[in-house]
């Protein structure tokens, strides 16, 4: 038998057409710039209707295994039959035809085949042309990919970053917003949101400090923030606001902040309400003012104790004259009486205000017996009778009549307390007008017995009512008063276990109220 003859050009060419057009759809395809959903399945397609194949897949080569990307036919191979090729290193197993996909050395891919019967060298060629067209797209799909999700992962890490950094400063017991160099906000706490003048996150970011702040004037904020940017150095200063109702104490900070190690490009402001701290530095500093008072009542007790002991042998010495004169029927007038016994009650009364003070500095216990509020504060008017300023006053009892001796205290320190508070209501009253007293018990589950001292004096600003029990704090003009009476006064109350209460009204007068815990009636 004759070989067959050779081909002509003609022949040869004709014989090629079709696969050549074959890959050029297909290079069409991938090159026309189209979502690979799309090429990829249009140029599996190509390929199964130019070679006949029931089936033509696309898989992705991965380190656990092959994964079917897309595919086009019958649907019956199986990943671990293609993976069986790969492995063994076979092109062929019965039906099944395996073109690995190949840029330089690495392995990206694979298209597989299935038909009824074995590929010849051209359609070999021919799918080994389309498989070095599809490897580099394929491998610039998978890098798109992997890219893709190193930057969702990337993105995720830093939001899911910047919502922790943001929960951390949301949680911050401070006030906290951060301003660039145009004043405009670009961080604003949930703090700063809370509270009465309280504005939303929302409503800040973007926007300048000076459209959010009306609080404080503009130019005194401006000023602020420009002396930080200009020094770059933190400033920290202490302010008082009634925004809430209450006087509270804030220490705001303004931090410099750098993005590029440079000039100071943004401000960090930290407001920190302190009202809490400060009145613990306060009760620290009275207590040891207090500690000072009893260490200088225990160097001057000796020197005061003899002037008191003369004072009080003289006005014994008077009284004893008084008496020898009454028996020789001498007119002695009727108010003498009264003059040495209450010269006798208060040198014995000063003596034990000495004794009192020491306490500050050396406690000891006080005896204390049932005591009726009543008649304390009569004991008190007994007193002042002769006192000439008090003697211009009014005074309204308002007493409850069955309050009875329900007070578990030391008589003289509560006498000590009244004295104190009627002395400061003749000086806020000027001689004139009514001190009304005041007593009522109030049953509640914590019975307490109340006693109020009210004046109609030129009352009590409120940025000083917080300070008026400090030692050594004083509202009346140099040379009237030390300010220990008022702090004295508190350290008695609260030693019964009581509080004292202060309401007032510039120019309409002051309201002292003090709160006993009531003991058991006799």
């Amino acid at each position: 038998m004759l070989p067959p003859a050779p081909l002509t050009p003609t022949e040869r060419l004709s014989s090629i057409q079709p696969a050549l057009a074959t890959v050029a759809e297909i290079a069409a395809s991938l090159a026309s710039g189209g979502p690979l959903e799309e090429t990829i399945p249009r140029a599996l397609a190509t390929t199964q209707r130019a070679l006949g194949a029931d089936e033509c897949v696309l898989w992705l080569v991965a380190a656990t295994g092959v994964t079917r990307a897309s595919g086009v036919g019958a649907s019956v191979t199986a990943p671990a039959e293609v993976h069986a090729l790969l492995d063994a290193g076979l092109d062929e197993r019965g039906p099944l035809v395996v073109e690995r996909l190949l840029v330089s050395t690495r392995r990206v891919g694979a298209i597989s085949l299935r038909r009824e019967r074995k590929l010849d060298d051209a359609e070999r060629l021919l799918l080994g042309t389309i498989g070095n067209l599809v490897a580099p797209t394929l491998a610039h799909s998978e890098y798109s990919r992997q890219l893709e999700v190193e930057v969702q992962l990337r993105t995720r890490q830093i939001e899911e970053q910047r919502r922790f950094t943001e929960r951390i400063i949301d949680s911050l017991p401070v006030g906290l917003y951060v301003i660039d160099r145009e004043y405009r906000i670009h961080a604003w706490n949930r703090k700063r949101e809370t509270g009465m003048q309280g504005v939303s996150r929302e409503e800040a970011i973007g926007r300048t400090i000076f459209e959010i702040l009306h609080r404080q004037p503009a130019a005194l904020l401006r000023r602020e923030f420009d002396d930080v940017f200009a020094s770059g150095r933190m400033q920290q200063f202490q302010m008082e606001s009634e925004a809430t109702g209450d006087v509270r104490t804030y220490r705001i900070s303004k931090i410099p902040m750098r993005i590029d190690d440079a000039a100071v490009t943004h401000v960090i402001t930290i407001g920190e309400d302190i009202t809490e701290w400060k009145e613990a530095q306060e009760r620290f500093a009275q207590s040891e003012r207090l500690a000072a008072i009893g260490q200088l009542a225990a160097g001057v007790m000796h020197e005061i104790n003899n002037p008191l002991a003369t004072i009080a042998a003289c006005a014994e010495s008077l009284d004893l004259r008084l008496a020898d004169m009454r028996d020789a029927t001498i007119d002695v007038p009727a108010e003498c009486a009264d003059y040495t016994k209450i010269i006798d009650s208060e040198v014995h009364r000063c003596k034990r205000i000495v004794d009192g003070l020491l306490d500050f500095s050396r406690p000891k216990p006080t005896t204390r017996t049932l005591v009726d509020v009543n008649e304390v504060l009569e004991q008190t008017l007994f007193l002042l009778k002769h006192h000439s300023k008090f003697k211009k006053l009014q005074v309204a009892r308002e007493y409850d009549a069955d309050l009875g001796a329900r007070v578990l205290g030391n008589g003289d320190q509560l006498v000590q307390v009244f004295m104190a508070l009627l002395l400061n209501a003749m000086d806020a009253m000027a001689e004139r007008g009514t001190i009304v007293l005041r007593t009522r018990r109030l049953r509640s589950p914590d019975e307490v017995i109340v006693a109020e001292v009210i004046d109609q004096g030129f009352g009590i600003r409120r940025t000083e009512i917080t300070r008026i029990f400090e030692p050594f704090y004083t509202t009346k003009s140099p040379g009237r008063g030390t300010g220990l009476g008022l702090s004295i006064c508190y350290g008695i109350v609260a030693d019964h276990g009581g509080r004292i209460e202060v309401d007032s009204v510039p120019g309409a007068g002051s309201t002292f109220r003090i709160i006993f815990p009531a003991g058991e009636a006799v």
